[in-house]
């Protein structure tokens, strides 16, 4: 069997990209947190902030270090798998990766080596200063990143000449017209994720009753953020679709499975898209609500995928089915949001067994949606690397051998594992030993007994809870 060079690029560039992917998105968010904890502790003195902070700093640097080390690698893929999309985009990639590492990625190092270690040893205000310097370094590293990523999706400012992009306006090419929707987009997403792991960590310390002060308070601050930011995200996230509509008609008619340019296109809840017959099957849908949502019409003409020849077709199966993903998750966020609202009254959100146990679970949710998100993205592009301007496989080396690729993938998925499976184990250990040592309590934590999976008090039929026992239940 003949291995095909551009297909196992691809597939390696994929996975490479979504192990990372999913380092930085929880980081950003969690810088800004640790940030918004050591504020509030320079403020008021309540050692439970220090305690939250001093845990979630070194939460931050075990996923920072994994991070790191996973996306080092995906700079050396240009060279070795695209050498010719490299070249021909190196007149504006290049400053825009070299940017993201001198004022981004040197920030946040330099700075966390202070947030770790500088506790006793600089004045409270620098350790402040520290972390709003590496939550900041993340935003910027964001910036550079979400820009040459979106200028690959929407190219603008640039001219191709002699198969070589030569920059005409910076302004243009860097604030592209999808870039402000993805960068809003990732921003929100990673607030998400970082929301979602702490509320989940914290839910589990609930559930069997260690440092009850400190994580109840840091579930509040998690649920207040996902009340508020997951309906944004909704909101957001209906503005870049509308902006894709008018830059990449293709992409949003494979992800609403769309075959022909119509109006009243019905929002379909399940189908199997046929690319072979340009069809779908066993259809599922609310008449109507694609073109609602994307022209604000019910009788709004959405394109279809047969505008275009198949050979410039995503894989629709890949982009509709990750777009439906995608979206599930966002519904359950919203209503875990509004779920934690409504448990508030009488002080429920923390003691409810069953909610708590969907929080742990809901932990890893925004990893599944960011990645099924990016998916939608990057497949959905495809043919384009550069979006009209330059195919996969005018981009990729042209000496590379499918043997070469499969080599370098089943390396990288190797030294991935290696990596991932090191990471986990020390990031376990942070978990394990928690905010203090198991042996101390806050003082006010000492009343409270310790609460096991199968002895967390919550509410049956409006009773107290403190006088209920695993028995009673």
């Amino acid at each position: 069997m003949e291995l095909d060079p551009l297909l196992l690029s691809r597939i390696q560039f994929a996975f490479v990209i979504s192990f990372h992917a999913i380092f930085p998105v929880f980081t950003i968010g969690l810088a800004s947190y640790v940030a918004l904890l050591e504020g509030l502790f320079f403020k008021t003195r309540n050692p439970v902030w220090m305690k939250l902070s001093a845990f979630w700093t070194k939460v931050f640097a075990v996923v920072f270090g994994m991070g790191v080390v996973s996306g080092i690698v995906m700079s050396f893929q240009f060279g070795t798998n695209w050498s010719n999309f490299a070249q021909a985009t190196a007149n504006f990639l290049g400053p825009m990766l070299s940017y993201e590492v001198l004022t981004a990625f040197f920030l946040e190092a330099s700075f966390l080596g202070v947030l770790l270690f500088g506790r006793d040893r600089v004045p409270a205000g620098v350790h402040l200063f520290a972390a709003i310097m590496v939550a900041t370094g993340t935003f910027i590293s964001t910036f550079w990143i979400l820009s040459a990523n979106s200028w690959m999706q929407t190219p603008a400012g640039v001219e191709l000449r002699d198969g070589v992009f030569h920059v005409l306006s910076w302004g243009e090419a860097i604030f592209n017209p999808s870039f402000p929707y993805r960068f809003m987009h990732m921003v929100i997403a990673s607030f998400l994720t970082g929301s979602f792991v702490v509320a989940g960590v914290s839910a589990w310390y609930l559930l069997r009753g260690r440092e009850v002060t400190a994580n109840k308070k840091a579930l509040s601050m998690c649920l207040w953020v996902i009340l508020i930011l997951a309906p944004t995200q909704a909101v957001v996230g209906d503005f870049h679709g509308l902006n894709t509509l008018e830059h990449q008609p293709t992409k949003v008619a494979a992800m609403e499975g769309n075959w022909d340019t119509q109006a009243n296109v019905p929002l379909l809840l399940f189908a199997l898209p046929d690319q072979d017959n340009q069809t779908n099957h066993f259809e599922i849908g609310i008449p109507g609500v694609a073109s609602l949502i994307l022209t604000h019409d019910v009788n709004g003409v959405v394109p279809g995928l047969k505008d275009v020849p198949p050979a410039e077709q995503p894989p629709v199966a890949i982009v509709f089915w990750s777009f439906r993903t995608m979206v599930a998750i966002g519904m359950l966020m919203i209503l875990f949001g509004i779920t934690g609202l409504v448990l508030r009254r009488d002080d429920r959100y923390w003691r409810a067994r069953w909610y708590l146990q969907g929080l742990r679970f809901m932990s890893i949710a925004p990893f599944i949606a960011v990645l099924t998100g990016w998916f939608v993205t990057e497949t959905g592009r495809a043919p384009w690397l550069v979006y009209g301007l330059m195919t996969h496989a005018e981009g990729v080396t042209p000496s590379l051998t499918g043997a070469m690729a499969l080599f370098t993938l089943i390396g990288y998925i190797l030294v991935y594992a290696l990596v991932f499976s090191a990471g986990l184990y020390y990031l376990m250990r942070v978990l394990y030993v928690g905010l203090e040592d198991r042996h101390e309590e806050l003082e006010s934590d000492r009343p409270m007994r310790p609460l096991s999976a199968a002895h967390v008090p919550f509410e049956i039929g409006g009773q107290d809870p403190s006088n209920q026992t695993s028995g009673g239940r």
